[in-house]
C-alpha cells in the first residue's frame, strides 16, 4: 500500500506506473500487461451489464469468445461479483462498481494492479467488501503485483508491505505494522505541537 497526506504525489506516482503521465525525467520500467483502477468507479465502468463491462477491456486482445467468457467468469467469481454477471450496472451500489472495475483490470491478466483509493465513496460495509474481494483476488491470481493508493490506516491490516510519501518522495518503506507505527507517531507529534 502507498500512503502519504493529501496533495504528496500517490496518485500522480500510480498514474506514471500506469503510463497515464510520463515522469519529468528518470527511466521507469513497470511490467505489463498492468491495469489501473481508478477511484471513482463511474470514471471506468461504462457498459450496461456487468458481463459487458468486464469483457469490455478483453476487445484489444486476441481472444476467442469462449476465452473471453471464461476470463469473465474467473475475474468476477475472484472478486465475489459472479451471480451479478447479467446485472445492469447502474443496479449496483458503489462497492459492486469498484469490484466490477477491479474485475475488468484482472480479466485482462496483468501482472500489476494500480488501484487508486478504492474505498473513498464507499461506505464501511462495501469499504470492507471491497478490500476483501481485492486481497482474495491477489491470492488466487498468480505472478501479479498490486499497488494500493489509501488513507486509512486499517486497510494496511490488508498489506503485505507500504511505503510512506510526503511532498512528491518516499519517506519510509517497510512492512504495514513498521509503516502503520511511523504513521501514528508522526500524526500524534503533530497533535501534541498544536495542543502544545
Amino acid at each position: 500500500m502507498l500512503l502519504g497526506p493529501n496533495g504528496c504525489g500517490k496518485s500522480t506516482l500510480l498514474k506514471i506506473l500506469a503510463g497515464l503521465l510520463s515522469p519529468d525525467d528518470g527511466f521507469l520500467h513497470v511490467e505489463r500487461p498492468r491495469s489501473f483502477v481508478y477511484q471513482n468507479p463511474d470514471h471506468q465502468v461504462v457498459m450496461p451489464t456487468v458481463e459487458a463491462d468486464v469483457a469490455f477491456g478483453l476487445g484489444k486482445l486476441n481472444l476467442t469468445p469462449d476465452e473471453i467468457r471464461t476470463r469473465v467468469a474467473k475475474a468476477l467469481d475472484a472478486v465475489g461479483m459472479y451471480e451479478y454477471l447479467k446485472k445492469p450496472v447502474h443496479t449496483l451500489s458503489g462497492g459492486q462498481k469498484q469490484r466490477v472495475a477491479t474485475a475488468g483490470a484482472l480479466a485482462e491478466a496483468c501482472k500489476v494492479l494500480l488501484l487508486d483509493e478504492l474505498t473513498t465513496f464507499l461506505d464501511e460495509t462495501d469499504q470492507i467488501g471491497v478490500i476483501k474481494a481485492m486481497r482474495n483476488s491477489i491470492n488466487t491470481s498468480k505472478g501479479i503485483t498490486a499497488l494500493w493508493v489509501t488513507h486509512r490506516l486499517e486497510e494496511l491490516e490488508f498489506a503485505d508491505g507500504a511505503v510512506y510519501m510526503e511532498d512528491g518522495k518516499i519517506v519510509r518503506q517497510g512492512d504495514a505494522i513498521s509503516i502503520r507505527k511511523f504513521i501514528e507517531d508522526k500524526l500524534a507529534s503533530y497533535v501534541n505541537q498544536i495542543t502544545l
